[in-house]
């Protein structure tokens, strides 16, 4: 019971913290607010209606009986009443109006039938509260005439009860806004540190974060930011090392290629150079996977346009552009750029044709990547896109390489907040689909 309770309440809650604390804020305000009025309304104001308007029905039953009583001192009788009361009373031998003047559910309507029907009794009395603005009239059957009454609307009303929820209403609306502005300040501090975190976490790099908000929130900005800034140091630390280890290691392969060139043997030369160009290979492949986080800064790209300029690099009739789509995205122009070219590149080595497609899904841009070349086992899919991995059979993702072609394009992708997936191409080769939020 309980557990279906929790997720019901689960379902309807806002998911927000923002709005989350001001349901805290309000809902005791405005729960308050409705007891406060139900309580007033039952035990006060209807109360002093019911008896003010059953103190103004005994005035009319009285004045009624006096006049009966004593019918000569009329222009008397009327002119005491409406300077002492304030009452406008006629006496004629009119009907009553058919139509009836009552509001089924005005309180006040209902509070004065009550007293007049059982004080007059049925058919007996008839009145409106809505056409004189602030008067009343009532008309009462006395044997062969009726007497009008018009008194002041305020006899059978207490007046009280607008200022009365004015004054309570006013003040909790104005303590739920004074709780929004707070709410307000108190919340953005969250919201900017998920907005660097989100940032961080598709590789751009936060130059300008400043903690603020309450102690708790900017203890948490601030070891955010101590950690982006480890992260990124160590970042450029491996680059840098990298980039050190390749610039010492292709100076000793430079002096190597020197002194085969002016080896006699040329059959030993050969394969000696070719060696040294694989060694050369597999260092550009570290470098280049080392540099997939380099520094970058964050731009928006139109990939319809990015995927054309690299088909105009390429100058591949084989190369064939199916169906692209007008797509807009933040990102990282030279890593996607690095990353498509990646993929392409593995296509046009080991198929005849390379079919690009890009698609606009809901709110995220789609590009499929297929060759007509031997296909990847789908039992593989999973280990080609882990660094250093190659496959021995029909089809090498990396031949010249050391395995790191796939892993480069997953680390951007993922790093923009997307996805790559492989399946089987419609013509027999392979599939690469990638995924990129917009």
């Amino acid at each position: 019971m309980f557990s279906g309770l929790n997720k019901f309440f689960k379902i309807v809650l806002p998911k927000r913290l923002f709005y989350r604390a001001l349901i805290i804020v309000a809902a005791p305000t405005i729960i308050l607010q409705i007891i406060i009025t139900i309580v007033f309304y039952d035990s006060v104001w209807i109360k002093a209606n019911k008896n003010i308007t059953r103190s103004l029905v005994s005035q009319l039953q009285t004045i009624q009986n006096v006049y009966l009583n004593n019918k000569d001192n009329l222009d008397f009788f009327t002119d005491s009443y409406k300077n002492n009361f304030n009452f406008e009373i006629s006496i004629n031998k009119e009907s009553f109006p058919k139509s009836t003047g009552e509001r089924k559910f005005s309180p006040m309507d209902r509070s004065l039938r009550r007293e007049l029907k059982s004080t007059f009794g049925n058919n007996n009395y008839w009145f409106n509260t809505v056409k004189f603005k602030n008067a009343v009239e009532i008309k009462v059957r006395t044997e062969d005439e009726v007497i009008e009454f018009i008194v002041p609307k305020d006899m059978i009303s207490a007046s009280s009860v607008r200022l009365f929820v004015l004054w309570t209403t006013l003040p909790s609306i104005v303590l739920i806004f004074i709780a929004l502005i707070f709410l307000k300040n108190q919340t953005k501090p969250l919201v900017r540190l998920a907005k660097a975190a989100e940032k961080f976490g598709k590789g751009d790099y936060i130059n300008n974060f400043r903690p603020s908000g309450a102690a708790e929130i900017r203890k948490a900005a601030y070891e955010f930011d101590r950690m982006a800034k480890r992260i990124n140091r160590h970042l450029n630390q491996r680059s840098e090392m990298l980039s050190g280890i390749s610039h010492d290691l292709r100076t000793p392969l430079t002096r190597l290629k020197l002194q085969l060139e002016m080896l006699s043997q040329k059959d030993i030369s050969k394969n000696m150079s070719k060696d040294i160009d694989e060694m050369e290979n597999m260092l550009n492949d570290y470098l280049q996977f080392a540099k997939t986080q380099a520094k970058e800064e964050t731009s928006s790209i139109n990939l319809s346009s990015l995927i054309k300029d690299i088909k105009r690099e390429f100058s591949n009739e084989n190369l064939v552009l199916e169906n692209l789509e007008d797509i807009t995205l933040k990102g990282r122009s030279s890593a996607l750029k690095r990353c498509l070219e990646n993929v392409i590149q593995n296509g046009l080595i080991y198929g005849n044709n390379v079919f690009i497609n890009l698609y606009r899904g809901s709110n995220i841009a789609s590009i499929t990547i297929d060759d007509d070349g031997p296909g990847v086992p789908e039992d593989q899919y999973k280990n080609v896109l882990k660094p250093f991995v190659r496959l021995d059979k029909s089809r090498s993702l990396n031949k010249s390489g050391v395995g790191l072609g796939l892993a480069i394009v997953e680390d951007v992708i993922n790093s923009h907040g997307g996805s790559i997936s492989l399946g089987k191409s419609k013509h027999n080769g392979l599939q690469v689909k990638i995924s990129l939020p917009f």
